[in-house]
């Protein structure tokens, strides 16, 4: 795999951390920093809860997907990516996951 291709992967990581978090912040700095309501916005109307199902699917797929591969490849620090999916989000995950796998082995 390209040395570049993987920096790409380390790169998405970061915007995928950095950029839904900035929104996220700014909505809880306005509306106020309380689970229930941002749990409140996530099932909003149809359009945000189909998002929200989406992603949690999404999640779920892709920390199986981690620990199956892990058990097979044996690679332990992939499973920095399960944190970053459950606590970051996907956009952070998925790109973490592959920063990993593309490591020279």
């Amino acid at each position: 795999m390209s040395l570049r291709l993987r920096h790409l992967w380390l790169a998405l990581a970061l915007w995928g951390a950095v950029h839904p978090m900035i929104w996220l912040v700014t909505w809880l700095s306005q509306t106020g920093w309380s689970l229930r309501g941002m749990v409140d916005a996530w099932f909003g109307n149809a359009a945000v809860t189909g998002l929200t199902w989406d992603l949690l699917i999404s999640a779920l797929v892709l920390v199986l997907w981690i620990l199956a591969e892990v058990a097979v490849r044996r690679n332990w620090g992939a499973l920095w990516a399960i944190p970053a999916t459950c606590l970051i989000g996907v956009s952070c995950g998925l790109p973490l996951y592959l920063w990993f796998r593309s490591r020279p082995v």
